[in-house]
């Protein structure tokens, strides 16, 4: 006997077998033949039995096969209660997970409350089981049972003796037991008076419900707002109603549905940095292997131009291994700018390059990145995500040194919004009143100085050493020393563009701001030679942005290497009106009068003794070459001299007479187009 197909059958060889048969086999043939019996399946084949609806047999043979082998459906019954109850493992791993609010605070069930709910809900499993197959078994025959629940109360009975579970002992208890059951899932099971179960009240489609909205963007819902969404929903889809705001959030913020919606509400990364496994790590033991750089408020007000009270942001370089400030910069952005003096101070600080260097991936790090500063800097270097457990490294510090230095100060900003200490939030009225006494911009930055050598002299708190020592007196046998060229090279930017040397120097555009160079060959004086040489020839600049005062000229080769040509100053810059030109100013107006005086005959010479040397020259075919404009007749006289207009013997040429010559010369001898001072002195003029 057993049921197939949830319906109970006896096997023909229980109806026909052994001496004293049940039905002997022809006589079943018989009634199988006029369809006074149901067949649930056919024998035949290897292992399979022929199977007869116990329902369908006539009276005097269920009354035979009950007097020879008992009622079938209790002695399956009996043998299903014999068999070891399955414990429900995922009814035990929910009620381990389950929370409660017990005063206010998110309890779990102790152990034995977690064992009893596991229990019964194997038990009800059972119970459900087997009241499904006899309303099956009832379908299929068409008979309806008025004794289904006396059935189940017996066996829920019998389980009780069995395995000692607390189901209700009686049957319209029980009834309504299973009903909830089948309702709610596990959290019928818990008991109203271990505390607030409101949130065991939602089912799974209610739940899924309830995260739908949660996730929605359009519209973005509130808390309060879904609570009254979802019970507008629940009213019509007949689904129990939330009773309050609080338990609407416990639920929404329990363990294993935050997950559900968290990514829509705060972004999957904020999702990914608070579900997923962080590795534990080691901080470094040896200085300058790891520097952390990153941007944060300056928690001190100061007060601006315009007497208001102000904050300005700070860019950190701190060594992993001392928790020494290296270096830093105060500025409004945490921009390349920023990150730039931030770490040539720390590499000045230091005198060595790091091993490896850790930022966030904000826009300044990655111009910095890309124009290859950090691959100068350092072995290494990568970004890390915000809210990365590795960022949190340089976090902490920022929050020690907030509150170990800078809260002393009285123009304290506090620390973020969501701090809870009472010290560790400002007090605002007392600022207030005194906002005309708050340290200027300039004050501010002498008082962060302080304040960061302050931190820097106190002790390390897992050695008790204090931190400066512990870097000056380590050695890291991995990391370079930065001399002078090094740190040229680390530090100083090359333009992506050549510009022209031209008749007024080299003009470069640096953060929109123009700079003007000069090439002297002393102090104050152009370099004549030079520029005759160099004009309009284009060179590469490199520069410091961080001390403008001289550049550096890089040509490229023919292989396209760039190779140094000369150092680059700020040309001279003098008074257009003669009345507020200084003596220095004088002279230099005589010397460049000179130099370019000079120039001209070089010049005016070669080109013309070229001439007569390959018998172009206009004097050659009856021809006059025009005299220079603007030079005393001295100076001309010396030109015709040397390129042999005489008859004469040419006259060996001096260029000390020359230049003496023009030096005595007077502006009342020059042509009146001589006096354009600023073809003379250049465009400063």
């Amino acid at each position: 006997m057993e049921y197939y197909k949830k319906i109970l059958c006896v096997s023909y060889e229980e109806l026909t077998g052994g001496c004293d048969p049940v039905i002997k086999p022809g006589t079943f043939k018989s009634l199988r033949h006029r369809n006074n019996v149901s067949m649930a399946q056919r024998g035949g084949g290897e292992g399979t039995q022929a199977l007869i609806v116990y329902a369908s047999l006539p009276d005097k043979y269920k009354a035979r096969f009950e007097a020879k082998y008992g009622d079938p459906a209790e002695v399956l019954k009996q043998e299903q209660m014999k068999k070891q109850l399955v414990i429900d493992a995922k009814a035990r791993d929910w009620y381990e997970l389950f929370e409660y609010d017990l005063n206010g605070v998110q309890t779990h069930l102790d152990e034995r409350l977690i064992d009893e709910y596991t229990l019964n809900a194997s038990v009800l499993n059972v119970l459900i089981s087997e009241q499904n197959d006899r309303v099956a078994l009832s379908k299929a025959l068409n008979n309806k049972r008025g004794d289904l629940w006396e059935i189940l109360l017996a066996t829920c009975e019998h389980l009780r003796e069995l395995h000692g579970h607390t189901l209700p002992a009686n049957a319209a208890r029980l009834r309504g037991k299973i009903a909830d059951y089948k309702r709610d899932g596990y959290a019928a099971l818990i008991s109203g008076k271990i505390g607030n179960r409101n949130t065991t009240k939602i089912t799974e489609e209610a739940g899924r419900q309830i995260v739908a909205l949660k996730r929605s963007r359009v519209p973005v819902l509130t808390d309060a707002q879904i609570f009254e969404e979802f019970n507008r929903i629940a009213d019509r889809k007949g689904w129990k109603p939330l009773k309050s705001e609080r338990s609407l959030r416990q639920w929404l913020n329990s363990p294993e549905i935050q997950p559900l919606w968290f990514d829509a509400v705060h972004g999957e990364r904020a999702s990914h940095q608070r579900f997923d496994r962080k590795h534990r790590t080691i901080l470094p033991t040896l200085r300058d292997s790891l520097w952390y750089g990153d941007g944060t408020k300056l928690n001190l007000y100061y007060r601006d131009e315009d007497g208001k009270m102000r904050t300005i942001n700070v860019y950190e370089v701190v060594d992993a291994a001392t928790e020494v400030l290296l270096g830093y910069y105060i500025g409004d952005n945490e921009d390349y700018i920023a990150q730039y003096h931030s770490y040539r101070m720390a590499v000045q600080t230091s005198g060595h390059k790091p091993y490896e260097i850790v930022y966030d991936n904000q826009g300044g790090h990655k111009k910095n990145a890309s124009q290859g500063l950090f691959s100068k800097i350092c072995r290494i270097h990568r970004p890390t995500a915000p809210y990365n457990g590795e960022s949190k490294t340089i976090e902490n510090l920022f929050y020690r040194f907030q509150s170990q230095v800078l809260h002393k100060h009285w123009n304290f900003t506090g620390q973020n919004i969501t701090t809870k200490k009472d010290n560790s939030r400002p007090n605002l009225e007392f600022i207030e009143a005194n906002v005309h006494q708050l340290p200027t911009l300039e004050e501010l930055k002498n008082q962060y100085a302080a304040a960061r050598k302050e931190w820097n002299e106190m002790p390390h708190p897992a050695t008790g050493r204090p931190r400066i020592d512990m870097y000056n007196e380590s050695v890291n046998p991995e990391t370079q020393e930065v001399g002078v060229h090094d740190f040229i090279d680390m530090f100083w930017f090359i333009t992506e563009k050549p510009s022209t040397f031209g008749t007024r120097g080299i003009e470069i555009t640096i953060r929109k701001e123009k700079y003007a160079y000069e090439v002297f060959s002393e102090p104050g004086t152009p370099d004549m030679e030079w520029r005759r040489q160099n004009t309009y020839k284009q060179f590469y600049v490199q520069y410091d942005p961080y001390e403008m005062t001289s550049v550096r000229l890089l040509y490229k080769d023919k292989a396209g290497n760039l190779r140094f040509a000369r150092v680059a100053e700020p040309p001279m810059v003098i008074h257009r009106a003669q009345q507020e030109q200084t003596a220095e100013e004088k002279r230099f107006i005589r010397q460049m009068q000179e130099a370019t005086t000079t120039e001209r005959v070089e010049r005016q010479v070669a080109g013309r003794e070229i001439e007569y040397d390959h018998g172009v020259a206009p004097e050659q075919h009856g021809l006059d070459t025009p005299n220079l404009k603007g030079l005393a007749k001295e100076a001309q006289r010396q030109i015709d001299k040397r390129v042999r207009r005489y008859s004469g013997k040419p006259e060996e040429y001096q260029l000390g007479r020359v230049t003496k010559a023009v030096s005595l010369t007077t502006f009342d001898q020059l042509e009146e187009e001589q006096r354009d001072y600023k073809k003379i002195a250049g465009n400063k003029l």
